[in-house]
């Protein structure tokens, strides 16, 4: 059993997962305008891959969220 956000409807591992991988987009989009490319490509990288296991994450959460039986 996970532990639930304040809101009840996500676990708390795909709402971290997907926050850092918003920060790591934020940090790629700044060095990108700043010109550090390398900086830049390496955070876009961390960005997406967390955004995609954070999805992952997500959806089989909802697929094989809780059900109650009834008698």
């Amino acid at each position: 059993m996970s532990a639930l956000s304040s809101r009840g409807d996500r676990p708390v591992e795909d709402t971290v997962m997907l926050y850092y991988a918003l920060v790591f987009l934020i940090v790629g989009l700044i060095a990108g305008l700043l010109g550090i490319t390398g900086v830049a490509a390496v955070a876009s990288q961390i960005a997406w891959a967390l955004f995609v296991v954070g999805v992952v994450l997500l959806v089989i959460h909802l697929i094989s969220g809780r059900r109650t039986l009834t008698p």
